[in-house]
């Protein structure tokens, strides 16, 4: 028997057989495609009562933002992950597949298809209450009325009077009004500093950015909109000291008007001797751990610091957590062997001080004696730097206030034990981020930029629409096109700053940040 088959003969039959699957793949509808990504990615936030701006539950609030989000996933700012995926992957991702991106920008450009309503998933509804099963410690801030134009820092003391030192096995941050907490940075302390500072301030709580004002506070927990509690690798946890206080540094953003806040956090505890997570700054901006400090930027300057620690004993690292302030625009941590292999932490290229977050590691990640800690952060005090406090700028240093700066990289480890290399943290799947397909993108040249007034484009294909939102996604103008290859918009009534600018043709699409002055 001949059991050759030629190659045009498999050819005809993979096609005959999932030809079928390609077409859906390639022509994406909401209900069967859109909304599960959405659903599981992006409404934790956009849904009534979230954090961010405007709903994408129901195929009519997600169409009429469909250009928008195709803009965004597709420039990778939501869902918001400033880590860089391509040089260290983590548990529990917050982003999207290079098919998921793919298929969101073939839906919004074949005009948002709904397809079979009946086929969606059910709409999520906001999360009420905890996730923490059994929580031991529950402690709720006092009512705060928040009235703020600018972006407000504020910390609130919370006594535990637990009697005896505890571990703290899961943490989880409820916020009191999802749609003002930006987000939440959880503290202890045994120091009476936290009690001085919230004594002295009028109202509950007291006004602090960088930290809580005190040395001696220690961060055990951080959250961010859609992140799940953080639960602690079994059979360890962080300890909780007798008689220590939670310190929750809350960030609500401007343009609040009287909004009440009434947060909780919720930690599951056990008296049990665990083994001991320690969460602490290791690579930090101390001068006697720079190699170039100290910390200092003067006026009109870009300065990259290093600093660096050596590892004593063994170790295994779970997570990691960066932080600088507004002038900070990019960090990194990594570690070296005595062979110079190079260990991967985290490297975050565009630093964002609104979206700071701990991640954690799939496995643990373990540390050698000898092995040297290095962390490595770029500031830029120019006017270039749109996060910048001051204009004109102004010397930056070390400190706690808005407009100083910092650079610490906390790390969650804990003495190391046989077999923790073997530790999961994580048994999901990671998500695909290689894009294999050949996207159609359109060669068009858009002048001048900056844009003033008039924008020009020049295309080797018909232009049927031009669109053009700000960096957070959001459409503040659409053009409609009859098929022009060359030609000019007014844009004379758009605001000063960055914006995207997005051509379509028939079949292709081009997006490009442009600045109008």
């Amino acid at each position: 028997m001949n059991h050759k088959i030629s190659f045009k003969k498999i050819s005809t039959l993979f096609f005959a057989i999932f030809a079928p699957f390609l077409a859906k793949a390639q022509n994406p509808n909401w209900a069967q495609h859109i909304a599960p990504i959405l659903y599981q990615n992006c409404t934790p936030c956009h849904i009534n009562g979230g954090i961010a701006p405007f709903s994408l539950v129901g195929y009519t609030n997600a169409q009429g933002m469909a250009s928008s989000i195709a803009g965004s996933v597709e420039s990778k700012r939501m869902p918001p992950w400033p880590a860089n995926t391509k040089y260290k992957r983590y548990a529990h991702e917050r982003i999207l597949s290079a098919s998921e991106i793919e298929s969101i920008k073939q839906w919004a450009n074949n005009n948002a298809p709904s397809g079979n309503l009946n086929l969606a998933p059910a709409d999520p509804t906001p999360i009420v209450g905890s996730q923490i099963a059994n929580a031991t410690i529950k402690l709720k801030m006092p009512n705060y009325t928040v009235n703020t134009s600018s972006d407000l820092y504020r910390c609130f003391v919370l006594p535990t009077n637990i009697p005896q030192n505890e571990y703290v096995t899961a943490l989880e941050v409820i916020p009191g009004n999802r749609q003002i907490v930006h987000h939440v940075l959880v503290f202890q302390d045994t120091s009476i500093i936290p009690v001085n500072l919230d004594n002295a301030d009028s109202g509950p709580g007291y006004v602090a950015f960088g930290g809580t004002g005190s040395q001696t506070s220690q961060l055990i927990g951080v959250y961010v909109p859609g992140q799940e509690p953080f639960q602690f690798p079994n059979g360890f946890g962080a300890k909780l000291l007798k008689n220590t206080r939670i310190i929750l540094q809350i960030h609500y953003p401007g343009g609040i008007n009287s909004q009440l806040d009434s947060t909780k956090v919720y930690l599951k505890t056990t008296s049990n001797t665990l083994r001991q997570i320690f969460i602490e700054p290791i690579l930090n901006h101390q001068n006697s751990n720079m190699t170039n400090g100290p910390l200092y930027i003067p006026a009109n300057e870009i300065k990259t610091f290093n600093t660096k620690y050596s590892v004593n004993s063994k170790a295994t690292i779970f997570s990691v957590a960066p932080h600088m302030h507004l002038i900070g625009r990019s960090i990194k941590a990594y570690g070296l062997t005595p062979t110079n292999d190079t260990i991967k932490f985290i490297d975050i290229p565009k630093w964002d001080f609104h979206w700071q977050r701990t991640y954690s590691f799939v496995k643990p990640v373990i540390v050698q004696p000898n092995d040297k800690l290095w962390g490595e952060a770029r500031y830029d005090n120019t006017t270039a730097n749109p996060y910048n406090p001051n204009n004109p700028p102004l010397a930056v240093s070390k400190g706690e206030g808005t407009a100083d700066e910092m650079m610490l990289i906390y790390f969650w480890y804990a003495a190391y034990k046989p077999g923790d290399e073997n530790i999961v943290v994580d048994t999901s799947t990671l998500k695909n981020i290689s894009s294999t397909v050949l996207l159609k993108k359109l060669d068009a040249k858009l002048s001048p930029n900056p844009i003033q007034n008039y924008l020009d484009f020049n295309s080797n294909e018909p232009i049927t629409e031009i669109n053009i939102f700000t960096l957070e996604g959001q459409k503040v103008a659409n053009y409609q096109l009859d098929r022009l290859k060359k030609g000019r918009i007014d844009i004379s009534n758009k605001p000063v700053g960055m914006y995207i600018i997005e051509l379509k043709s028939p079949e292709k699409s081009s997006r490009t940040k442009m600045l109008i002055e």
